[in-house]
């Protein structure tokens, strides 16, 4: 008969050999800087000083260190997110497990609408709107656009309200591509399941906003040439939920046969005739080959452009898809990324008489945090 006592004997063997197994799969796992699942920068193995251990500091570094490092770490990390999805629970970090496969992030309110709403007013009187034509684009995201897929009583998220304040406040000139996003969203998947951005059909609807309001006539689509690029997208909202049965994305990129392109990546002098960087589709961050991620200023020149124009597009990510279908209109578009260009848009304005159009474009969910706004004059 097994009594208590070998049985107690058996537990607490049981559990040193489990922390045992664990200790050692900790030390000799090979460590990993960076988790694609996760798109984040794992915590290193911290310093050891006298006075971060007494500050606290060491120890809490190495809590972070030893979370981050935890042996089958995506294993259980998927395992949780699946165990709170099945057990009913809607909203994971500020992202709704919606219907139809997405994941939508939500709205939460503005802190910062009255200092985005100065410094754009002070851009707007900065700059001559005698010389070329100003225009402001907020742009709704999905918790907007596919409000029908949210779960049960997700509050409205009123973005739109806050969008028409900043235009009214402003007085820019606005283009409010809302409607044509919401006459769209029956045609074709306007946002990533897993990602905070539009998809390429999405920006097509945001090129049909800005055509209608410039008088444009648009590129039709079925003239340009879709290429499908991934069918393995996990984007940021997949990151946050970090549930990594969920079904993933297809990118699909558009080129218009008529165009001659030149791309100049004016921070690093690279040279293409293509918008887009292929390199990016085996990497976690697949939306970066879009305009080839992150750059101060790009130039493009169109020796196939159906005008002479000159556009300066001042902007955050929402846009690197929708650059595609403008080029065909202008000889040159000057994008800038004001979170890393530092010289100011109001100083390149002066000395660049050519340009005929000056485009602000900004997401609602990333406006109110967004630092590229501070930077724009």
């Amino acid at each position: 008969m097994i009594t208590n006592v070998k049985i107690k004997k058996a537990v607490i063997c049981l559990l040193c050999i489990s922390v045992l197994s664990l200790s050692v799969c900790l030390l000799v796992s090979p460590k990993k800087e960076f988790s694609e699942n996760e798109n984040r920068y794992l915590a290193q193995f911290p310093s050891f000083t006298v006075q971060t251990l007494i500050d606290g500091d060491y120890t809490d570094s190495l809590g972070d260190w030893l979370a981050d490092h935890f042996p089958q770490r995506d294993f259980f990390v998927g395992l949780k997110s699946g165990v709170e999805t099945a057990s009913g629970r809607r909203e994971i970090n500020h992202v709704f497990i919606a219907n139809d496969d997405y994941l939508i992030e939500s709205y939460a309110k503005p802190e910062n609408s009255g200092r985005i709403t100065d410094t754009l007013v002070r851009f707007y009187d900065k700059v001559d709107p005698n010389r070329f034509e100003v225009n402001l684009m907020l742009v709704p995201t999905a918790v907007t656009i596919y409000s029908d897929k949210l779960p049960a009583f997700a509050p409205a998220s009123h973005q739109m309200e806050t969008a028409s304040a900043i235009y009214d406040a402003t007085g820019i000139p606005a283009i409010d591509c809302t409607e044509w996003l919401l006459s769209g969203a029956s045609q074709g998947q306007l946002y990533y399941r897993t990602d905070h951005h539009w998809t390429t059909l999405g920006a097509y609807y945001g090129y049909l906003a800005y055509c209608d309001a410039k008088g444009l006539t648009p590129v039709p689509l079925e003239s340009m040439t879709a290429q499908t690029v991934t069918e393995e997208f996990a984007g940021t909202l997949y990151s946050r939920v970090n549930d990594y049965n969920h079904k993933k994305d297809t990118i699909t990129i558009y080129t218009n046969p008529a165009d001659e392109l030149t791309v100049t990546y004016v921070d690093t002098g690279e040279v293409t005739d293509s918008l887009y960087n292929l390199d990016y589709v085996t990497e976690k961050d697949k939306y970066s080959l879009f305009l080839n991620n992150i750059h101060p200023l790009i130039e493009i020149e169109n020796l196939a452009a159906d005008s002479q124009d000159e556009l300066m597009l001042i902007k955050d990510s929402y846009a690197n898809s929708m650059v595609p279908f403008l080029a065909h209109h202008y000889k040159k578009i000057y994008v800038f990324d004001t979170r890393y260009y530092r010289d100011g848009p109001s100083s390149f304005l002066e000395e660049h008489n050519d340009i005929t159009d000056l485009l602000l474009l900004y997401n609602m969910n990333t406006l109110d945090g967004d630092t590229g706004i501070r930077g724009i004059y």
